[in-house]
Order: C-alpha cells, then structure tokens, then sequence
C-alpha cells in the first residue's frame, strides 16, 4: 500500500510543493475525495481551498468506463478511443454530459453556494485529486480551470497510472505525482483506508479552510 489514508496522502503531497510555499496559490479539488487529500496540502501553506466539479461520462451499460468527462462550465473531454470502442457518437456525449451537469450544479450549491469560481488571474492553481485512473475528470477541470485566466494549473495527486502522465502533461503547465504503480487496477488499491467521503465531510473540511468564496 503506498498511503494510508487520504490525510497521509495530503501530507506527502505537500512535502514536494514547498518550492510553492511564498508564491499565490489556490488548491482546487476535485470532490469528494480529493477535498480531503487537497485539505491537508492547503493547510500546509495557509492556501485558500476551493471546489472544483467535474464529472465522468460513463459508457453505456460500464457507468465505470469513463468515455470522456465535463467539467462545471460545460467544457467537455473525449477518450476518443473508448468512444469509438463503445460505438457512443458526440451528439450521446453532449446528452450524457448535460446529465451529469445536473449533478454538478447541486454540488456547487451545496459546496460553493452555487456561486461561480472568479478569475483566478495571478494565482497559481493547484488541482488535487485522491488519484487519477484514466485521467478525463482532470484534462476536463484544467482545460476549465486555464479558461479562468490563471498564472499556472499545476496537477499534484498521489497516485495514476504512468500511461496517464503524458495525456495530464500535455494539457497542464506541470504535473506532481507521488506514484505511478504497476500494475495499476483502480486508486483504492493504494490506500490501506479509502473510504467514501460523504458531503458532510467536505462540508466540514470546506468550514474549516480559507476559502476563495464564501458560501451563502
């Protein structure tokens, strides 16, 4: 097991961003998991912690089979081969995305108030995630993330598959990854606790960091 918890996972991921610690950052994760994981990264450095939304587009009939994801605004991601694979052409994607958007905006109500993030211009933005399989929920938050204007999107997750690395180099300005495994079935694999995280506790975790919004 390479963490044992999300918190271990947290800490370690903030031991190789202290290169960052006197610049202006914002750690945005991904819910639920990575809020928890992105927490503790923040807390190191007197970060504020956002919410960032996004949402895997599953396959029809292997909801676990991500065909491509969106993001908050609508920003949608392929996995042009899975896509193919599965036969789901775009005009299924758009339908199964605006599904998902359903989704999304309650998360953002209850996690954000339902308020949008702002531009984010001189901030280095910093996504956080429990882990990363295929890698589409994160090229679909960054490509979002980079249209709100800010310094640099840098990715730091503990955990993916080294495949993923070069899809996740390619759309961020860097990329931190703690480890890269193989074999590499599914992220819970490398955690001795990986339990689900309820909306209560990223509602507590939110309460208890410095916060870019202010919830209604």
């Amino acid at each position: 097991m390479a963490f044992k918890d999300r918190r271990d996972a947290g800490e370690r991921l903030a031991d190789v961003l202290t290169d960052l610690k006197d610049e202006k950052c914002l750690v945005a994760a991904i819910p639920r998991g990575g809020v928890v994981v992105g927490y503790y990264v923040a807390e190191r450095f007197g970060w504020p912690l956002e919410v960032v939304v996004p949402r895997k587009i599953g396959a029809p009939y292997q909801p676990e089979l991500a065909v491509g994801a969106v993001a908050e605004d609508g920003t949608i991601y392929v996995e042009e081969e899975v896509a193919r694979v599965v036969g789901v052409d775009m005009d299924w994607i758009k339908a199964a995305a605006e599904e998902e958007l359903e989704e999304v905006k309650r998360r953002i109500e209850l996690y954000r108030g339902g308020a949008e993030l702002p531009k984010l211009d001189g901030y280095i933005v910093i996504v956080v995630d429990d882990g990363v399989a295929t890698g589409a929920t994160m090229i679909a938050t960054v490509r979002f993330l980079k249209k709100l204007k800010s310094r640099k999107v840098i990715i730091a997750i503990p955990v993916a598959p080294p495949e993923v690395l070069p899809k996740l180099r390619a759309e961020a300005d860097e990329v931190r990854c703690l480890e890269t495994p193989v074999p590499f079935y599914a992220i819970g694999q490398f955690y001795m606790n990986f339990a689900q995280v309820s909306d209560v506790e990223v509602m507590d975790y939110l309460s208890r960091s410095r916060r870019l919004l202010s919830p209604k």
